[in-house]
């Protein structure tokens, strides 16, 4: 395989040796709950030796992780499973207990912190810790839409913890003045409809 389709320009002709593949889940549970999952492959796009397993063809996963997390609605998580399928020691699976750890933990500031902290060096495995920030930005995208409409319907005076945590986002822009109007700080605009008649009205 030479190239991969893909929008950026690299600039020379390239050959594709590695693939990374990232893919996140987020499910809603029958019982209150949400299951994040994500898994990461490795692959090369050439064989090669490797001592525990003898040999790894092209397109055969070096790395193979999944790792699941259950949340609450608050974003704590109540349950945690990892799983190694491939690895290039026989030892790699032996670290998947750890993760249990993740069990208490919430998801948000200070939460980077505390997954380096429990599992860092030898105490973790590299891969499973680096599915954790896309599983937790996936927590968020899969569980804030039933966060916001309970929060909207227990206190619509109060502000949303998403409002200026982007450029988007801002209190002052237009996404946030038709979304969340009562928390919009931007100049005031008329309707497009008075724009119109504006326009239409003769000088007196």
């Amino acid at each position: 395989m030479t190239e991969t389709l893909s929008p950026v320009d690299s600039g020379a002709p390239r050959r594709l040796l590695h693939r990374r593949s990232i893919e996140c889940y987020g499910y809603q549970r029958d019982d209150g709950l949400w299951d994040i999952e994500a898994r990461m492959v490795d692959t090369k796009t050439y064989g090669f030796a490797n001592h525990d397993r003898g040999r790894i063809e092209p397109g055969e996963p070096l790395h193979g992780m999944w790792l699941r997390v259950t949340c609450d609605d608050d974003l704590t998580i109540v349950d945690a499973q990892a799983v190694t399928e491939h690895g290039p020691f026989r030892q790699c699976p032996d670290i998947a207990p750890a993760y249990d750890r993740l069990k208490g933990l919430q998801i948000g500031k200070g939460f980077d912190r505390a997954i380096r902290s429990l599992f860092d060096g030898a105490a973790g495995c590299t891969h499973l810790r680096e599915l954790l920030r896309p599983i937790a930005t996936t927590a968020f995208q899969t569980i804030f839409p039933a966060r916001e409409k309970k929060r909207r319907e227990q206190a619509a005076d109060h502000k949303p913890g998403i409002l200026d945590s982007c450029y988007a986002l801002r209190s002052d822009g237009e996404v946030v003045q038709r979304e969340w109007p009562a928390f919009y700080t931007g100049p005031e605009t008329p309707p497009a409809n008075a724009l119109d008649k504006a326009v239409e009205t003769p000088d007196s």
